[in-house]
């Protein structure tokens, strides 16, 4: 390959190579040593390898192969798609064999991590070699979405919820029989709650935990991160932390480095986090990521979804919201990818079970947070799973709030009752959701037709795991299976 591919193919912007020059002079001062190379693949999990600084210096100008077989694998590792049959499982040529793709480091995204010894973290934007983005990667769809918004003079602005899990760590289950292999998960550890749970927002529950989130919390704050609040949610060792409003690409850059910080820094002190939405543990209640969501002027900065007098929300936000809830169902397999995810739609639950939207009411899956002059004015949608792809859930949300805005949707009458309204239900189970998802023209051309056949298999494949094993399980039923448990615990 060309040791000038990136200016070969015009792959940085003017800001990005300045910020390469930045990174390298840092990394000279602070006396790094390795630099870790990582991209989000298609569970937004962070894949890549360690880059000494000399690799690094490499891969500014002539990017840093890796080869693309975790795009092969669902969550337990089974090989998906063969990629040694013609066109690799995929249909495509060159995709056959599992070749090497390439890394492009994004010098934007540069930090020092501040848990581990003289060690940086960047991300990195996946590309064919012949310069063309891969079309699996979520952050290039994110990218698109970013750029259509951006052509109809508008720009996003996201705001993070996120609710998790922190437990101690009591068996690491490291004996030869719990490793697992291809198709068959590692035995999660065995672990223990930290704090005892059901006094909401109790504030001796969150001093209780204090010492590993303070540590938690300094690294949020030293990696610059927009951290906002830190709570004790409603049930056993259940946390939630929320984060300032930030551009769409910050938005999902930010989700993606605070889960893989947050289980680091908790893993190295003998704790596990994880981000699955409702374990399979006594007491434990299921988790939810809200989206906060509003669009602002390209040119001005100022935000498009404040209403008038009279008004629940701008026209341009209740168009945008008639796109979220159009398109809801379709979207359901972005915002909530997992099967145990569905363990959240149920109702009286503080989740919403149906399409909805209302006036900050949090039954609805639209939770309108507006009023005349609030430049805060937004809307939260809370159908979402903290394990969440978060490039494709922002994504989703993105390609139907536009498409809202071109039909000029209307979302219809609010709900004062979500959970009795008349209104459609939301796919019950993962298996419900990709059906939805077949038929939906906007999807497979916003995401690519290769991308929606690509997503479809590998999550049928997951689906299709669970039913051979456990049967049809009503995903409304208290009892969380231990397939469930052993597939998402440890890896979300």
């Amino acid at each position: 390959m060309s040791e000038k591919y990136i200016a070969r193919y015009g792959l940085w912007t003017e800001q990005q190579r300045a910020a390469a020059k930045q990174v390298l002079d840092h990394i000279e001062t602070k006396g790094i040593q390795m630099v870790r190379l990582s991209w989000p693949d298609q569970y937004g999990l962070l894949r890549g390898k360690s880059l000494s600084v000399a690799a690094l210096r490499s891969a500014f100008a002539s990017g840093s192969e890796i080869t693309m077989a975790p795009f092969c694998f669902d969550t337990a590792s089974t090989v998906v798609f063969n990629p040694f049959q013609v066109g690799g499982g995929f249909g495509t040529s060159e995709l056959s064999g599992s070749p090497n793709i390439v890394m492009v480091p994004d010098p934007l995204t540069f930090r020092v991590l501040p848990w581990a010894d003289r060690t940086g973290w960047m991300l990195a934007d996946l590309y064919m070699r012949g310069g063309q983005p891969f079309s699996l990667s979520p952050r290039n769809i994110l990218k698109r979405a970013i750029a259509q918004m951006a052509d109809l003079g508008y720009t996003f602005n996201g705001g993070l919820e996120v609710e998790w899990y922190l437990t101690r760590i009591v068996d690491p289950c490291l004996d030869p029989a719990t490793l697992g292999g291809p198709g068959i998960p590692a035995a999660p550890p065995k672990v223990m709650p930290v704090a005892k749970g059901y006094s909401y927002l109790l504030e001796n529950h969150l001093d209780e935990v204090e010492p590993i989130v303070a540590e938690i919390r300094q690294h949020l704050l030293t990696l610059g991160m927009p951290l906002r609040t830190i709570e004790d949610e409603w049930a056993p060792s259940q946390m939630e932390i929320t984060f300032d409003v930030m551009p769409a690409m910050d938005v999902a850059d930010t989700m993606v480095l605070f889960r893989s910080a947050v289980k680091q820094i908790c893993r190295r002190r003998g704790y596990l986090a994880s981000f699955m939405c409702k374990p399979a543990i006594q007491g434990f209640y299921a988790s939810g990521w809200h989206l906060h969501q509003s669009l602002a002027d390209l040119k001005s900065g100022d935000n498009l979804f404040v209403p008038q007098a009279g008004e629940p929300l701008s026209k341009l936000g209740q168009a945008y919201v008639g796109g979220l809830l159009e398109h809801a169902a379709a979207s359901s397999s972005f915002t909530t990818p997992t099967i145990n995810g569905y363990r959240r739609r149920r109702p009286y639950s503080l989740a919403p079970d149906r399409i909805s939207w209302a006036i900050d009411n949090r039954a609805a899956m639209a939770r309108v947070i507006a009023a005349p002059g609030d430049s805060a004015s937004r809307v939260e949608n809370r159908i979402g799973e903290p394990a969440a792809n978060p490039y494709l859930y922002l994504a989703s949300q993105m390609f139907a709030g536009m498409d809202g805005i071109r039909r000029n949707l209307d979302p219809g009458q609010l709900q004062e009752t979500p959970y009795s309204a008349d209104v459609p239900m939301l796919p019950e189970n993962l298996s419900a959701a990709l059906d939805a998802l077949v038929p939906s023209a906007m999807f497979h051309e916003t995401f690519g037709e290769q991308f929606i056949s690509y997503w479809l298999q590998l999550r049928r494949s997951e689906w299709d795991r669970f039913v051979a094993a456990e049967g049809n399980v009503d995903m409304h039923s208290d009892a969380v299976t231990e397939w469930e448990h052993r597939e998402y615990f440890e890896l979300m």
